[in-house]
């Protein structure tokens, strides 16, 4: 099943406990901002711990296949991304760092060993550790201080766009009004009718600090519609991290 190694890479995220208080979307008026002030906000708000430790719970759906799994998450932000699914037994793990990306699967006896340019034969675009971290977070895949955007008021959100959009796709970021967290974040490419919607519809406030408490994932592409949704069972930040992994031996290659 090749969409566990899919999963595993680009679309498992965090959340904050469940037992924090909420922050939800609850304005009537937005007033009116310079797009340089609200992503100078939305960077502010920025995840600032050094670690991640999450247990994910994560329901994928497509047209042929519909199944829920949990995910163990570990992240030493800016080194690496640690994943393992499970569903009774080990079904994969998976470890991320800024110039390789190794995987493999205990249960298909398969495994994967290379860098960031199989991202680019996935997606059709070129995706940095980064950029795949900070969709982990809960931000913005591109540091929106750095380009000139476009921003309007839609959906209950500053929208920032970059003045200058890529001729392969277009990004979209929707920053909430109240916490400068993303509501939402959107990749288009109009040429091959694809799209990728990245949405935070509630934060949790724990002591101060904003965190995705759900997080949906919608991805269209002609003829297929991919929906992952994932609610985080719970969360520690700034702990001792063991992200230990040793691809075994006599497993099949996974060929993209």
């Amino acid at each position: 099943m090749k969409y566990f190694f899919i999963l595993s890479i680009f679309f498992l995220s965090f959340s904050a406990c469940t037992s924090n208080k909420k922050a939800i979307n609850n304005l009537t008026n937005i007033k009116e901002m310079s797009a340089r002030k609200v992503a100078k906000k939305h960077v502010s708000s920025n995840f600032d711990k050094k670690t991640v430790d999450a247990r994910l719970k994560v329901n994928y759906n497509d047209k042929e296949e519909k199944i829920a799994f949990s995910v163990r998450m570990k992240i030493k932000k800016g080194e690496i991304i640690w994943l393992k699914g499970t569903k009774f037994i080990t079904v994969f793990k998976a470890k991320i760092t800024p110039n390789r990306i190794q995987f493999y699967s205990p249960f298909y006896k398969n495994y994967f060993d290379g860098d960031f340019a199989m991202l680019k034969k996935i997606l059709g675009a070129n995706i940095n550790f980064e950029q795949l971290q900070n969709m982990l977070l809960g931000q913005s895949f591109i540091n929106v201080k750095e380009e000139r955007q476009n921003v309007e008021i839609s959906a209950k959100s500053y929208q920032l766009s970059p003045r200058k959009q890529s001729e392969l796709f277009e990004l979209f970021f929707y920053i909430n009004p109240l916490h400068y967290k993303l509501n939402k974040q959107s990749i288009v490419n109009v040429i091959k009718k694809q799209r990728l919607d990245i949405s935070y519809p509630t934060y949790s406030n724990n002591k101060g600090v904003f965190f995705p408490e759900r997080i949906n994932i919608n991805a269209k592409q002609p003829k297929k519609v991919t929906n992952i949704d994932i609610t985080t069972r719970s969360v520690e930040f700034n702990t001792k991290l063991n992200v230990d992994f040793k691809m075994p031996r006599g497993y099949k290659e996974i060929k993209l």
